[in-house]
């Protein structure tokens, strides 16, 4: 058998994102969120995937989002490039998920909580040695926990999970071996096959499952992650060695095609509307 990467954003929302996900999904929130506790025992899927949605897309993300039974809103990205802003995007989301609830006077006590869960393919905290890390609103000095924690932003950076199979305990690491190995193995592992919503994870991972539309759109996604990531490398170290505005703008020109303008002004120096020109110009 061969299996999809599952960290590709692509293959993130069909796996966790399908109409038929919410087992899979269930399981992955309790294992990240929860611990491995059953503290989820049902949910919605409130924008679910349908392919080829995603096709022509130069997002280096998707996000998944789906309501508890308690009315909590779970907001999953699967975030597979470090782009600048991108850590305001997700205090933005969260925020903004928080305040849509309510209508012109409706009472703030009708507001339910919001959890952000993100999972990045790259180190962000490299001042803290664990894998999963936590937000939420405290005291400044003192720490003590603000009143509610209706916000709360979680974080699960995949580099610094490294686990052999044999090393593997409880759901929350088998749901990180699958994101991170799936892609590399033939078979379900023994013990994987004995959770139905990883077994079922992997069968939705399964190439054999997929439409030759999704393949191609699965390719297409791969493909360009892959030219980001190589664009971004070229451009920083052509600019360090080169240093000077024709450099900068001769950078940004080969940039065009793969990022968008904001990107490509961080990424270059140059200003936005020099970006802009360039692409106007083209």
């Amino acid at each position: 058998m061969r299996f999809i990467n599952p960290k590709t954003d692509f293959a993130f929302k069909k796996i966790f994102g399908s109409p038929q996900s919410q087992t899979v999904l269930i399981s992955f929130l309790n294992g990240l969120i929860y611990e491995g506790e059953s503290t989820i025992q049902s949910l919605e899927i409130l924008n679910p995937y349908q392919a080829p949605r995603v096709r022509g897309m130069k997002d280096s993300y998707l996000d998944v989002k789906a309501q508890l039974a308690d009315g909590t809103s779970v907001i999953i990205e699967m975030q597979v490039l470090n782009i600048e802003g991108f850590e305001k995007r997700i205090l933005y989301n969260a925020a903004k998920a928080y305040s849509t609830q309510l209508g012109s006077g409706d009472d703030y006590r009708l507001l339910n909580p919001v959890i952000a869960l993100t999972i990045t393919d790259f180190v962000m905290f490299e001042e803290l040695e664990s894998y999963r890390s936590s937000f939420i609103l405290k005291e400044k000095d003192f720490l003590f926990d603000y009143p509610t924690h209706d916000l709360e932003l979680i974080f699960v950076e995949l580099p610094k999970f490294e686990r052999a199979i044999e090393a593997v305990t409880g759901l929350a690491e088998q749901w990180l071996f699958f994101l991170k190995n799936a892609k590399q193995l033939q078979e379900v592992p023994g013990s994987f096959g004995e959770v139905p919503a990883l077994r079922q994870a992997f069968e939705l991972a399964s190439q054999a499952n997929l439409t030759p539309e999704e393949l191609e759109d699965l390719e297409q996604r791969e493909m360009f992650i892959h030219d980001q990531r190589n664009a971004v490398r070229l451009a920083l170290r052509q600019g360090i060695e080169q240093g000077d505005r024709q450099a900068q703008r001769r950078i940004a020109q080969e940039l065009l095609n793969l990022l968008d303008d904001t990107t490509i002004s961080q990424t270059t120096g140059l200003s936005l509307a020099e970006v802009q020109a360039l692409r106007q110009a083209e």
